[in-house]
């Protein structure tokens, strides 16, 4: 089913502000999901809507959060989420972190007590499209196993890139610090279709190809995977005093409570190290260099990353909308606010 960008987002908002947010939430959370399909992540996008909606008319996302930003060094700062809407904390906490970078060079504002932020490559962008350079990190719940272990202790704790270049361009890196998301394990299970044996391990810590004896994703890289995802829950995490490690709270367990997430941005200001013209010609030349790199067997070209996203976006720009699943789009249409499918489930939402 295609959809217009801007009937997809006000579809999402009114199922939101139908759950009781308020609408200038709604519209921010809406915009960032719209952002994620048109870029072909599908998995934070649309699909989402139902789940977020239910915790909303559940009181697990504060309708009426009170935002606060405390500043709390000349490059630093400390956003509360009061557990509202992460993605609406999320953005305005890098706009604090670009200001500070643009004032001092650099800024790190930590985000705390917030729900789920969502593709933390639309982050980077933000400050990509204010010619700064920046890292974003955040936690999420555990179902990975650390490296040598039998048992879910982290998440997939992901961490993002972003830089701009001297023209439209723009480089986003979005990785989850595991061997494959979650969500391809998901699909995977619905279909009764097996994974390789590097995915994921089952509950006896062994790797398995039956996605349906899937109970805990690996690391990417094994020790190194670990390595980041530890970096990430200490930065995102202990450093900023919310829940850490296997304490970090469930997407499921419980719609009616907030989950005290922890998201960090660090934005640099490329001009204090070199000239900004300088650098942003540097990245065209070495994005262009990339693409005359003889492609591997099995590939059409080395693409530069976050790329394909924008060739997504391009796509569904000139066919007219973006490809939203029947029956997700059946619910966005409906009257039905959610069906209960998601509260008091496990990991797998069953």
């Amino acid at each position: 089913m295609k959809v217009k960008p801007e009937e997809l987002k006000q579809l999402m908002m009114k199922k939101f502000m139908g759950a009781g947010m308020r609408e200038e939430h709604a519209s921010k959370m809406a915009d960032i999901l719209v952002w994620s399909d048109y870029k072909g992540i599908h998995s934070h996008g649309a699909v989402r809507v139902e789940y977020y909606t239910e915790r909303i008319a559940k009181g697990g996302i504060n309708v009426n959060p009170r935002f606060s930003f405390d500043r709390t060094g000349p490059c630093t700062g400390m956003f509360e989420g009061d557990n509202g809407c992460g993605y609406v904390a999320a953005s305005l906490a890098m706009e604090h972190a670009i200001e500070l970078a643009k004032e001092n060079g650099v800024g790190i504002v930590g985000v705390r007590n917030i729900s789920h932020s969502g593709s933390i490559g639309y982050y980077a962008e933000m400050a990509a499209k204010e010619s700064m350079v920046s890292i974003n990190m955040c936690q999420s719940d555990p179902m990975v196993v650390p490296f040598g272990g039998t048992e879910a202790f982290y998440g997939t704790n992901p961490i993002a890139f972003g830089a701009p270049t001297a023209d439209e361009r723009i480089v986003i890196f979005d990785m989850a610090t595991t061997v494959q998301a979650w969500g391809k394990i998901l699909v995977a299970r619905s279909r009764k279709e097996p994974i390789p044996d590097t995915w994921a391990v089952d509950e006896h810590g062994e790797p398995t190809t039956d996605s349906m004896k899937v109970n805990a994703l690996v690391p990417i890289a094994g020790a190194k995977g670990y390595g980041l995802m530890m970096m990430v829950d200490v930065l995102a995490g202990i450093m900023l005093g919310v829940p850490f490690g296997k304490h970090v709270s469930s997407m499921y367990e419980d719609l009616s409570k907030g989950r005290c997430l922890g998201h960090v941005h660090m934005v640099f200001d490329p001009s204090r190290f070199v000239p900004m013209e300088q650098f942003k010609q540097n990245m065209s030349q070495v994005l262009d260099e990339l693409s005359e790199v003889r492609p591997a067997k099995g590939f059409d070209k080395v693409y530069y990353p976050g790329e394909r996203g924008q060739l997504r976006r391009k796509r569904y720009e000139e066919n007219g909308g973006i490809e939203i699943v029947d029956e997700i789009y059946q619910y966005l249409i409906g009257e039905k606010l959610h069906f209960d499918r998601y509260d008091h489930k496990n990991k797998f939402a069953e």
